[in-house]
């Protein structure tokens, strides 16, 4: 028998699915083309009519708390084919970013990243900080040698002799890591304390709905079908399944890619530099460079054919703030990233110091508000797609 359920619409809900990008969503009619149309949908209880629905009668709890949501991949089929022009998958996007918001903490902080008028704050704040230590660096070298003499690995004046152009002698590596090395502790916690409440909801709503039969969630299960799930996220299967927007794979790929290989790159020259205790700029003819080189230049040019695709169908796929917000920050992290390095090896010092000034407070942007910008579906994406996985639909 099918459980009752007391509907209790959130108009504030409903008003900001639609400013958020879903502001088609009043034109669905329930013809469930979208449902038929997508290639990715689960038969067993395929969306996104049912989240359309919800979301109409404002039902918030009910589509926050859903893997479905995540399980879309905004390919466009169903936004192409219905025949009211609701645009499921824009509505779907803009879901997303609340459920993003519900889940981080502090909830302040959440809403400042998909609120314009507060990125001269998410801007001027690392601004600020880094100009700060820019100065304490180039100012009171000889000083903060001497307060910190007695750690082993830390060299303040790291290149005697001939000149050497290094970012180091602008920002301390010591400052930067000391800045960095907090804030992706914070970004862990809270990714980590969103994701279990998550996991917890989605698992609970699935068991409401029947479309698990397991009543106690196995981790050890779970993370099996993470394993199985990782692979079809690095060959994109799922894009690669949906056609109207079939070319957003490449791209989406080579983003995902270049992180992933500087990801590498940070590690080993963190451990190289804090445990050999050799400081850079390092050789272009280290295996290593050439991993940040080609991971920077793919970062640099998928980020940027992904703002071509949105600007070329920007009738067909409506763009919003918080999707200019981080591709924004993406291009400009992998940008200026290549331009320091650039004007370094062109020995053009101060010209690279001020492309890694603002290089740092990209990655700020970028990692330090992951968990409440666009770029956490990242995570949300990969939670949902493991659970799909580990309660068997198909």
């Amino acid at each position: 028998m099918t459980e009752k359920y007391l509907a209790q619409p959130d108009l504030d809900f409903i008003a900001q699915v639609r400013g958020l990008g879903g502001e088609t969503l009043k034109k669905c009619y329930q013809c469930a083309t979208c449902s038929v149309a997508c290639p990715i949908a689960p038969e067993d209880s395929p969306f996104p009519r049912k989240e359309m629905i919800a979301a109409s009668w404002g039902l918030k709890d009910k589509l926050i708390c859903s893997g479905d949501i995540w399980l879309c991949h905004e390919c466009g089929d169903c936004s192409d084919l219905c025949p009211r022009g609701a645009a499921p998958g824009d509505v779907l996007s803009a879901i997303r970013s609340v459920a993003i918001t519900e889940y981080a903490r502090p909830k302040a902080l959440a809403n400042a990243v998909t609120d314009p008028k507060k990125l001269p704050f998410l801007l001027g704040i690392p601004a600020i900080w880094f100009a700060i230590l820019a100065f304490i660096t180039m100012t009171a070298g000889e000083t903060m040698t001497k307060i910190f003499e007695f750690i082993p690995f830390f060299d303040w004046a790291q290149h005697e002799g001939e000149h050497v152009i290094a970012q180091a002698d602008f920002f301390s590596t010591w400052f930067v890591d000391l800045t960095f090395v907090p804030t992706a502790t914070a970004v862990a916690i809270i990714f980590f304390l969103s994701l279990k409440n998550f996991l917890n909801d989605i698992h609970e709503n699935a068991v409401l709905e029947g479309k698990t039969d397991k009543t106690t969630l196995n981790y050890k299960e779970f993370f099996q079908a993470l394993i199985r799930v990782i692979p079809t996220i690095l060959r994109h299967d799922k894009f690669n399944e949906c056609e109207s927007n079939k070319d957003r794979a490449t791209p989406h790929m080579m983003v995902l890619f270049s992180f992933i290989g500087l990801f590498i790159v940070t590690a080993i020259f963190f451990i190289v530099l804090y445990v050999f205790q050799t400081p850079g700029p390092y050789s272009q003819l280290n295996p290593v460079k050439w991993l940040a080189n080609i991971s920077g230049v793919a970062l640099v040019i998928g980020s940027g054919l992904m703002i071509k695709n949105r600007l070329d169908k920007k009738e067909e796929q409506l763009t919003y703030y918080k999707d200019w917000f981080i591709l924004g920050v993406v291009f400009a992290l992998g940008l200026t990233g290549m331009l320091t390095e650039m004007t370094r090896l062109a020995h053009l010092e101060y010209i690279s110091y001020f492309f890694y000034y603002l290089h740092l407070i990209a990655i700020f942007n970028l990692f330090a508000f992951l968990p409440f910008s666009k770029m956490a579906h990242l995570v949300y994406r990969l939670t949902a797609m493991t659970y799909a996985e580990y309660s068997n639909r198909k």
